[in-house]
């Protein structure tokens, strides 16, 4: 007898959506449509189409497109969390954090777009503050660190220095804009970076 071959991959099944989770399906697609052709580009009737489900099933779980990038930005800013706070358990060196702040704008650039743009979101959101929140003092507790080493000790000002630094650093190489050679590794420049900063 013979084997059938396998179906085809739907867009659903790419998108993970399996047994109802229909709202990580649309989730995936939403961030795959961002990557592509950036936030404000997204529509709910094609992400409907991206995940092979209904024009009406992403309004039921977002509500409108706000809501929808009010999503994506809370499990930006939960996985940036986690990012940094495994590399502080790991390292204990806030210039590797900082690393790991631009690693993770370049392995999601499509959570990084949304997460720095309040004009996207419901910046009301409780979970959104919470979720914000919580990456936050990942970057506080390093800057502690770095306003101790200050003459200062401007816990404040070394929060923002620090802040501007890898975040500035980040979206530059997210956009294209950073004028690094073709070959150029940008972490490793990012790691010179940060520690040029806690000198």
């Amino acid at each position: 007898m013979t084997t059938p071959a396998p179906a085809s991959r739907s867009a659903a099944d790419r998108h993970g959506y399996h047994h109802g989770d229909l709202r990580r399906a649309l989730l995936n697609a939403a961030v795959e449509a961002i990557e592509e052709s950036g936030a404000t580009a997204v529509s709910l009737r094609d992400l409907a189409r991206r995940a092979g489900v209904s024009h009406a099933a992403p309004a039921h779980h977002f509500g409108d497109k706000a809501g929808l990038l009010t999503a994506v930005a809370v499990e930006g800013f939960e996985l940036f969390a986690d990012a940094l706070d495994a590399t502080w358990e790991r390292t204990g060196d806030f210039a590797e954090v900082g690393v790991a702040y631009v690693r993770f704008g370049l392995d999601h650039r499509g959570h990084f777009e949304v997460m720095f743009q309040p004009a996207l979101c419901r910046t009301d959101a409780a979970d959104l503050t919470a979720a914000r929140a919580r990456a936050a003092e990942s970057l506080r507790r390093g800057a502690a660190l770095l306003a101790a080493r200050t003459d200062g000790g401007d816990r404040q000002i070394a929060t923002l220095a620090a802040w501007s630094l890898v975040h500035g650093f980040t979206a530059l190489q997210v956009s294209g804009t950073l004028p690094l050679p073709a070959d150029a590794d940008p972490e490793s420049v990012a790691r010179q970076v940060t520690r040029f900063l806690g000198r």
